[in-house]
């Protein structure tokens, strides 16, 4: 929003995505998508079921709405993804088919009871894998720093690219926030200090900390980070 435009702003209520990660979908269709012009008219057409986040109806306007999530307006036959840009969190069009699908970052996991393992998502979701033997790498395939393409709102698991050299990745924090890199080598550090990776554009080559590093795909991302 523009500095000094409204002494006020819809705080984002607690949920998948951190206070300062996110946007109130009130915020997102009067200030980013300028569907309305007043709050009241945005609350309307959110708490009549309108507007769809990740294939399901949000009714409160001050859901919380983040990277990666795909915000549907079926009246208008719009469709959404959130992504970050150097500015922060911007939306981009998207076409129907990508409308079911979305791509989430594994940012922890943990040992349930029978042998399954939960991927904790960074946005929230926890899903949970049946593995036979989870202490065997052919079985339980999934890591931290991975990424799975999602089917929505099921929850599928269609796709799974590992954080590794070559493969495509965003940039989500620091200074080289947004921009699109290849993977060229993963800095494991014993102690305080996080995981780097060494990350490379056609331009230059640069240090991230791990946790900024968001996988998207192998050769070609798997989903569009361009609008229509």
């Amino acid at each position: 929003m523009p500095k000094k435009e409204k002494k006020w702003v819809v705080r984002p209520r607690p949920g998948p995505h951190k206070k300062f990660e996110c946007i109130p979908l009130l915020i997102l269709l009067r200030n980013v998508l300028k569907i309305v012009d007043l709050g009241r008219d945005a609350k309307k057409i959110i708490k009549s079921g309108e507007v769809f986040v990740d294939g399901r109806p949000r009714k409160d306007h001050k859901y919380p709405v983040g990277l990666m999530d795909v915000v549907e307006i079926p009246k208008m036959k719009k469709i959404y993804r959130v992504i970050v840009t150097k500015k922060g969190l911007e939306l981009i069009e998207i076409p129907k088919k990508e409308s079911k699908l979305k791509i989430c970052r594994i940012n922890g996991k943990s040992l349930l009871k029978g042998g399954n393992v939960q991927l904790n998502l960074h946005d929230g979701r926890n899903l949970m894998i049946n593995v036979k033997n989870p202490k065997k790498p052919k079985e339980d395939v999934y890591k931290t720093g991975d990424s799975v393409l999602l089917e929505l709102p099921n929850q599928k698991i269609v796709n799974h690219v590992k954080m590794e050299k070559g493969n495509l990745a965003i940039i989500t924090g620091g200074q080289n926030k947004g921009n699109l890199v290849k993977i060229k080598e993963i800095i494991r550090i014993r102690g305080r200090e996080p995981n780097k990776v060494i990350c490379e554009t056609k331009e230059k080559e640069f240090e991230a900390i791990k946790d900024y590093v968001f996988v998207i795909g192998k050769a070609n991302p798997l989903i569009s980070l361009k609008g229509k």
